[in-house]
């Protein structure tokens, strides 16, 4: 049992909010770091979480977030500022004491990446490294939630995407969540440990069109776009995700109607990744996320058939 306060950051993103719901189901106490009041902040208090607002590169607001928190879970998304951002939170967890952090990085995450934010993700975790304090990191493949962004698309009967024939085994949000809270019941046998974490299967994106078809019962085109065919998608407003997709939290406002310096260093990630994805960087299936978070992780079909409402 975690006998003080556990602070999740991004909490109202697809990880933090699983991290919330599993850290409140084995009975901890939450602080949620938010960015502003908005119903999702609102759904976090009304469940007994004391929310507290603030940003990760204001060194103030994240000492006071991280005041009197005896565990804590790190995540930034996909924009410029992750080594201050690190740094700032490093510094203000050891002034408070904080005995255990789960940092999420992603599987990218390497010294020579070229993306932008995969380098300063290593670099993020080396930081943490550096810090003396005890900072497990996790490195996920790319999430199944990614299906849930496009949901629009899918209802059309469409997967257009600008991914060819690399592999990956798409890895459920709430999966993760049992695995960061897991870790945080008992931090110091992960101290500078690197965890990736995937889904049970892998597939291509061809092949996950024809898992969607199959489980929701109607044809799912699958096609290779550019990326610069997809972007254009998604600003013109036609692909909205589905109510309870955040992957805008972690990608940025990819939707919008005009482009933003956050969007351009968004966009450069992923032009690289997406290499990357080819290269085979996203590879893999273990039982890391069975042995730190209790249980298997969740099936393609599975999480397609539980948010099957999104896709229809």
């Amino acid at each position: 049992m975690i006998q003080g306060k556990v602070l999740v950051t991004g909490a109202t993103g697809d990880t933090g909010r699983a991290t919330v719901n599993e850290l409140l189901a084995r009975g901890h106490r939450v602080r949620a770091l938010a960015h502003g009041q908005d119903d999702r902040s609102k759904w976090l208090q009304e469940r007994g979480v004391e929310v507290v607002y603030g940003d990760l590169l204001d060194f103030g607001q994240i000492r006071a977030a991280l005041s009197g928190v005896q565990r804590a879970y790190f995540v930034y998304p996909i924009r410029p500022g992750i080594l201050q951002a690190t740094a700032y939170f490093a510094q203000a967890a050891k002034e408070a004491g904080v005995d255990g952090i789960v940092n999420m990085s992603q599987k990218s995450a390497r010294e020579d990446a070229k993306s932008h934010a995969a380098n300063g993700h290593w670099v993020s975790e080396r930081v943490f490294d550096w810090s003396g304090l005890t900072v497990a990191h996790v490195r996920p493949t790319y999430f199944a939630e990614w299906l849930l962004y496009i949901a629009p698309m899918i209802k059309a009967g469409l997967l257009h995407v600008p991914f060819g024939t690399g592999k990956h085994a798409p890895v459920a949000a709430e999966d993760q969540g049992r695995v960061i809270a897991g870790i945080l019941e008992g931090p110091a046998g992960h101290k500078g440990k690197i965890y990736p974490l995937f889904g049970p299967v892998e597939y291509t994106y061809r092949e996950t069109a024809e898992v969607v078809s199959q489980v929701l019962g109607k044809s799912v085109e699958y096609k290779q776009i550019s990326l610069d065919a997809f972007l254009q998608m998604l600003k013109s407003g036609r692909q909205i995700p589905a109510e309870g997709a955040s992957s805008r939290n972690l990608y940025g406002e990819l939707g919008g109607k005009s482009e933003t310096p956050g969007d351009s260093f968004t966009v450069q990630h992923l032009k690289e990744v997406l290499v990357d994805h080819q290269n085979g960087i996203f590879e893999g299936t273990s039982d890391l996320v069975e042995k730190l978070g209790g249980r298997p992780p969740m099936t393609l079909e599975a999480f397609i058939a539980k948010h099957r409402a999104a896709f229809e």
